[in-house]
């Protein structure tokens, strides 16, 4: 029996390592820079990892994946903001998250993101650079669009997944 346990916990440790470099690549590589920063895909991909893997791991992989892309793209001041941000999100999505990767409480989830995501940001821009009313016009557009591309992107992959998981249950996901 502690044999499983050990097995489930470095599985576990391996796909939040995956998760992690997933989030950096989709956010570093792949994004669209405006105003203070940019828009980019990786928040799906923290969706994604606090829908199949325990929370404790999914938090992990997040706010790291989403820190390291920030020192890869040339944003360190924001690395540390973005640890805490990314990992309140895969928090949040994990705690309201339904049993199915989509379904009503997994919406209601990432509306709850989006709103921690935009504030979190608009905060940190205030703080880096001040002007409240300026981040607000400078800042929010930007996170909200990347916020409802992030969702519309993480329901796609997640359908998809289910029909697979369907058809091969035998699969993580």
């Amino acid at each position: 029996m502690q044999k499983k346990q050990e097995n489930e916990k470095l599985l576990n440790m391996v796909y939040a390592g995956l998760f992690a470099a997933l989030t950096a690549l989709f956010t570093a590589t792949l994004h669209i820079p405006v105003g203070n920063g940019y828009i980019h895909c990786g928040d799906a991909v923290i969706y994604l990892a606090a829908a199949l893997l325990p929370m404790p791991y999914a938090v992990g992989a997040s706010a790291v994946g989403g820190m390291t892309a920030d020192l890869l793209s040339g944003y360190p001041m924001y690395a540390l903001p973005t640890f805490i941000i990314k990992g309140l999100l895969a928090l949040t999505f994990s705690l309201i998250g339904g049993k199915r990767p989509v379904d009503g409480r997994r919406i209601a989830a990432m509306l709850v993101c989006s709103l921690i995501s935009i504030v979190g940001y608009w905060l940190t821009a205030v703080l880096l650079y001040g002007g409240w009313q300026a981040q607000l016009i400078g800042t929010v557009p930007g996170n909200l669009l990347q916020a409802l591309g992030s969702g519309l992107v993480y329901a796609a992959v997640a359908a998809a997944l289910e029909r697979v998981r369907n058809r091969r249950p035998h699969l993580m996901f």
